[in-house]
């Protein structure tokens, strides 16, 4: 009762224009949303309820006393909105229905402005949060979990279309296709979330601009943080970690420009950045750790930088497919530069050239990496530093640094 006192004296400010409705008592929750009237608080006491879909179409604030489960019994979705100004906080929302042919969902907001969902607990639902051709929703502070054998029996934890000035914050998706997913929209925060254990993507873009996700943990999904056909996306301070399979990388960017990847760590994955038709986006400051290869940069990328960036017991920490590299890179530290200092600045003397003979080996020829660690490959890349012919010239680091950044 005193997280209900709490809650209720900071929505004071609501239930000071608006009645009470409480649920319970011979009440079932589709009655009290029905009774209530615009602006109202309905309140759920603490119990089970297995009511079907709960239908909003008017403001209102739907509120759980003591964490109440709702019940969609393997074949309801549970809340949609379809009304600007609706809160729904404190719910433990399970066993939504699952179908090939809609999105069922635990909440679902069509066209449902302003819509604020928080401090909820999703377990066993299809999609957890759908949200489409709605603005100004905030979603925060929820815990999504599901599980299933199969990527086709789940759908997404935090499901966005067509929506803008969206705030994802403070939650945690584990289990589900993609963790969080954004297709279509636009400036937008993700931020604070933790995103793993997802059978594809811990987040996913799709055609949305002008978002930013800071300070969120991607960890061990199936293939990492996919960014693709975007265009001014800022990545900031994420951990991208255990992301680790055939196919798998902690960043995929595709057909993405103008962004920036700044002040991320990179540890434990396949591959830190899988980089494809990426143009014009800075990357400074980050950390790329024991990863498979820290960064794949394909040919078809141009006009990119790489400055300041830690590079430390990666595979390989470079690797390209094309001889001719249109990118910049300086005063980033590698860990296997072997040059030398002799004024004492803490800039190494002589270039670096992070791309060996053996990486642009194996990206032609992927069963290569059979011999990978064998004496035969040492000889290689000591000759291509000796007398370079294959790796591209061009791409090199003119002032490689002594030490480590200090990167915090």
């Amino acid at each position: 009762m005193m997280r209900w006192t709490a809650v209720m004296l900071m929505l004071g400010w609501q239930t000071a224009d608006g009645g009470v409705i409480r649920a319970g008592d011979g009440r079932s929750v589709v009655q009290a949303v029905e009774m209530a009237a615009a602006g109202d608080t309905v309140i759920v006491p603490q119990g089970t309820y297995a009511e079907g879909n709960i239908l909003i179409r008017k403001p209102l604030t739907v509120l759980g006393e003591n964490m109440p489960v709702m019940d969609g019994r393997m074949k309801d979705e549970i809340f949609t909105i379809a009304a600007e100004h609706v809160t729904i906080d404190g719910f433990r929302i399970i066993n939504t229905g699952r179908s090939s042919m809609e999105d069922l969902a635990g909440i679902k907001c069509l066209d449902a402005h302003h819509a604020v969902i928080r401090n909820n607990i999703f377990e066993n639902t299809f999609f957890g949060i759908h949200i489409s051709n709605s603005d100004h929703s905030t979603i925060s502070n929820n815990k999504l979990s599901s599980s299933a054998e199969f990527e086709y029996q789940l759908g997404n934890g935090i499901h966005l279309w067509k929506c803008k000035h969206a705030l994802i914050e403070g939650n945690e998706v584990t289990g589900h296709r993609d963790g969080i997913y954004f297709e279509f929209v636009t400036l937008s925060f993700i931020r604070k979330n933790i995103s793993q254990k997802n059978m594809r993507y811990g987040l996913h873009f799709m055609f949305s601009h002008d978002d930013a996700y800071e300070d969120n943990v991607f960890r061990n999904n199936g293939a990492g943080v996919s960014v693709m056909y975007t265009r001014h996306v800022k990545m900031h301070r994420n951990v991208f970690e255990d992301n680790w399979g055939s196919s798998s990388y902690g960043l995929l960017l595709k057909d993405i420009s103008d962004s920036e990847v700044i002040g991320n760590r990179f540890t434990g994955n396949t591959s830190g950045i899988y980089m494809e038709g990426t143009s014009r986006t800075v990357f400074d400051g980050n950390l790329f750790r024991q990863n498979g290869w820290a960064i794949k940069l394909m040919a078809s990328c141009d006009g990119n930088s790489f400055n300041r960036n830690n590079f430390s017991g990666n595979t390989f920490d470079i690797s390209t497919n094309g001889a001719l590299v249109l990118n910049s890179m300086s005063h980033n530290h590698w860990d296997k530069y072997e040059g030398y200092d002799l004024d004492r600045d803490g800039i190494g003397d002589i270039p670096f050239h992070p791309v060996s003979l053996f990486s642009v080996i194996s990206e032609h020829i992927p069963s290569a990496m059979l011999i990978w660690r064998s004496f035969l490959v040492f000889l290689l890349d000591r000759a291509e530093k000796v007398m370079p012919a294959v790796t591209p010239a061009n791409l090199k680091d003119d002032n490689p640094m002594m030490h480590a950044h200090d990167l915090g």
